[in-house]
């Protein structure tokens, strides 16, 4: 399968080689993070890329206000906010129309850059014809497969049932129930490209699932990217087209802007979010990630209910306003 687990593996996106990172420190946090190759004096950042779930939002499912001051303080300060979420784009609407400025969204762990008015610069669907080999090779687990298609109408969301799916999710479905169609069998829906296909569940199921992507003969054709939450029981395993991250459509949104990727920061809390991490000249992860990303060398920030988005924000704002 393709996938992009490692950071020097996403530093290959450019040819480029991994850079270290900014060192900074938190209050109560100690850093593991290297110094960049050049003064960070001289490395405004220009682009941040802030993930949703687990790190915009609280535990609450709310954004703090000090969050959005942050946020908003930093786009007054010329820096250009970027929303990179799990979610789909009609789904993270809601969410990043809080922030009370235009900004663009990637979504779908990557697979789609739109406008909040809908103006689209990118897309990397997942063929039909890999996701009827995928339902084929992943039969054991239909009531626990979700595909999703770019469309703003009821089957823009298809699964066979929701018997199988667990609360937290049942709960996402209701909320967008006039999105979902049933389809029995699922592979009848695939009449166009999907975005992607997703298998959510218990922990435990979904390691299960996962084992049994390794062996599906899918290698090549797909990425795997996996976002857990071990309070919820929750873990969602999705599935895209090669070489589609958040990590890819950072990169391909920044080679747009004309922004290096030392000058980009960005924060998130997943396994999802490693890509981009890893991207980003400037990455933190949040407080409340697992322990095994908190492990690999990228600069700690508070918790998501403790306004981390803020405090990672502020840290390197404050930076930029010394070099000036």
């Amino acid at each position: 399968m393709a996938t992009l687990a490692s950071a020097e593996a996403v530093c290959k996106l450019d040819e480029g080689r991994l850079r270290p990172h900014l060192l900074v420190s938190l209050p109560g946090r100690a850093s593991t993070v290297g110094v960049l190759e050049s003064p960070v004096a001289n490395l405004p950042i220009r682009l941040l890329a802030v993930d949703i779930d687990g790190t915009l939002l609280n535990p609450e499912f709310h954004i703090s206000e000090v969050d959005l001051a942050a946020l908003r303080r930093a786009k007054a300060e010329g820096v250009e906010v970027i929303a990179v979420t799990g979610r789909r784009h009609t789904f993270a609407l809601p969410i990043v129309k809080q922030l009370g400025f235009d900004l663009w969204v990637i979504s779908s762990n990557g697979a789609v850059t739109r406008s909040l008015a809908g103006e689209t610069f990118h897309r990397d669907l997942l063929s039909a014809e890999t996701c009827r080999k995928l339902c084929s090779a992943m039969r054991e687990f239909r009531g626990n497969t979700v595909l999703t298609f770019d469309k703003e109408t009821r089957g823009a969301i298809v699964l066979e049932h929701m018997q199988d799916l667990t609360a937290s999710i049942q709960r996402w479905l209701e909320k967008n129930l006039q999105y979902i169609d049933f389809v029995i069998p699922i592979e009848d829906s695939l009449t166009a490209d999907p975005v992607q296909a997703m298998f959510c569940g218990a922990i435990p199921r979904m390691q299960r699932a996962q084992a049994t992507l390794a062996g599906s003969g899918l290698d090549g054709e797909i990425t795997v990217l996996r976002t857990e939450y071990p309070a919820r029981d929750l873990s969602m395993i999705d599935i895209l087209n090669p070489a589609c991250s958040k990590g890819h459509a950072l990169k391909r949104w920044a080679d747009y802007r004309g922004i290096p990727r030392e000058q980009v920061m960005a924060i998130g809390d997943n396994y999802n979010d490693i890509e981009m991490l890893a991207f980003a000249g400037v990455p933190f992860i949040m407080g409340n990630a697992s322990e095994e990303l908190r492990g690999r060398g990228w600069a700690v920030t508070l918790a998501n209910d403790q306004n981390g988005v803020a405090a990672a924000v502020e840290q390197v704002l404050s930076i930029s306003r010394v070099s000036v």
